[in-house]
């Protein structure tokens, strides 16, 4: 009886197993897929054999989508040595009609005259490479030729170009070097030579960055469709260098703007730390062995290695006192400042055109070029800073600053560094718990 009872639960889960798989037939059946599964009754000794064959259904037909009357828009950047029609080609133009207005017509023809490398150009074609709208920005920036298909003929006209300003937030570790970092940043390069400038007063970038000084940068960008095109002005930056934090804001006011640390005090110094910028120091200031006499002695001065053309500049307002050959100096130019300051520029290969004695110059004018006039065994500037005609070293008198903001100015300024400050203390938190 024990017997029976089990063979009639055995044959109970059977007839459940095969209830389960027929049912699982018609699920799968139902899914739209097609299967045959042969059972073999299982024996005494037997194993169950599942077989399954796939059958391919039949898809519906493919429809073809018409391409009639669709547009496609390509950017091409201008390669060195491009001419109209290898950039035509690039663009996907085959537009003979096209080429003949570009070639031809009076303001279409600016495009052989500005065909400047690294400019991004835009053109709409058709499907057959029929061109609707090329855009082909002009020298200057601000403005484009547009060339728009009309009928079957073509019209060329100026139009401004619109941006659209974003404001960006970034930060950066020094590694090697400043433009380094900003590169492992993609922090754009005229940002970087905008924060050297704008620090070049408190930092030597030359000799006192150091592995692990961080900045953080507030800084405009203009985009045009969607892309970044150029870079507008910092509005405000952090500079940690070797533990001393520095901070800018650009503040503007009657039409006229400048850099100030949180306290209103002017970060604009009345002379530059250097007469070129970013370039090596090929010596320092102090005792060297001279290159062609070959003795110790004071170098009086600070040695900037640069390729010869490279433009000097003068680092403060002045009226130029000398200009001409001095011995060893090779040709030279020396200001004259305000109060008992004065500066040297030697080794000159040439000097700015019509300098003379009693020229006034600015700030950053150009007064000469890189050379290896005199006693100098390779291209570089000679530059000295004098008080009361004693040569000091420049990279350690402590130079003269531009007036503070005013108390009626300190108000609004307060504001706007009440607005920046978070950004620049959020980017700088972020990228410290990167670092950890």
């Amino acid at each position: 009886m024990q017997e029976n009872g089990i063979l009639t639960q055995a044959h109970h889960e059977r007839r459940k197993r095969q209830q389960w798989m027929v049912g699982s037939i018609g699920v799968l059946a139902t899914l739209g897929m097609a299967a045959a599964i042969a059972i073999a009754t299982p024996g005494k000794n037997t194993t169950p054999v599942l077989e399954t064959i796939v059958q391919d259904l039949a898809l519906d037909q493919a429809q073809i989508v018409s391409m009639e009357g669709a547009s496609f828009l390509r950017e091409e950047r201008i390669q060195r040595g491009d001419t109209l029609g290898t950039l035509l080609v690039r663009l996907g133009i085959q537009d003979h009609r096209a080429t003949q207005f570009l070639r031809t017509n009076p303001s279409a023809r600016t495009i052989h005259r500005q065909l400047a490398p690294n400019k991004t150009v835009v053109a709409e074609t058709s499907v057959q490479g029929e061109l609707r709208r090329l855009v082909f920005p002009l020298n200057g920036g601000d403005t484009a030729l547009i060339v728009e298909r009309r009928g079957e003929t073509f019209a060329a006209s100026e139009q401004a170009l619109r941006f659209e300003k974003r404001i960006l937030v970034k930060s950066a570790e020094i590694r090697h070097s400043l433009f380094g970092a900003t590169d492992a940043s993609d922090i754009p390069d005229s940002v970087a030579t905008q924060l050297a400038d704008i620090f070049a007063g408190d930092i030597d970038f030359h000799r006192d960055l150091r592995k692990g000084d961080r900045f953080s940068v507030v800084y405009e960008m203009n985009y045009l469709r969607g892309q970044a095109t150029r870079t507008g002005r910092i509005l405000a930056a952090e500079f940690i260098n070797n533990g001393k934090i520095l901070q800018a804001f650009y503040f503007e006011h009657e039409g006229r703007g400048g850099y100030y640390g949180a306290d209103g005090k002017s970060l604009k110094k009345a002379f530059l730390r250097a007469p070129l910028e970013f370039t090596r120091i090929s010596s320092g200031f102090g005792m060297r062995t001279h290159p062609i006499l070959l003795d110790r002695r004071p170098h009086k001065g600070i040695d900037y290695a640069a390729p010869t053309g490279t433009k000097v500049r003068a680092v403060g307002d002045g009226v130029v006192e000398f200009v001409g050959k001095r011995g060893g100096y090779g040709n030279l130019v020396i200001l004259r400042h305000h109060g008992p300051y004065s500066t040297a520029y030697g080794h000159l290969n040439g000097f700015a055109s019509g300098l003379k004695k009693g020229s006034r110059v600015s700030q950053g004018d150009t007064i000469g070029f890189v050379g290896a006039t005199g006693w100098a065994t390779g291209p570089h500037l000679h530059y000295e800073f004098r008080v009361n005609h004693q040569q000091v070293n420049p990279l350690s008198v402590t130079l003269p600053t531009a007036p503070p903001l005013s108390t009626a100015q300190m108000p609004h300024f307060r504001t706007l560094v009440h607005h920046l400050m978070p950004q620049i203390e959020l980017v700088r938190q972020t990228r410290l718990a990167a670092s950890n």
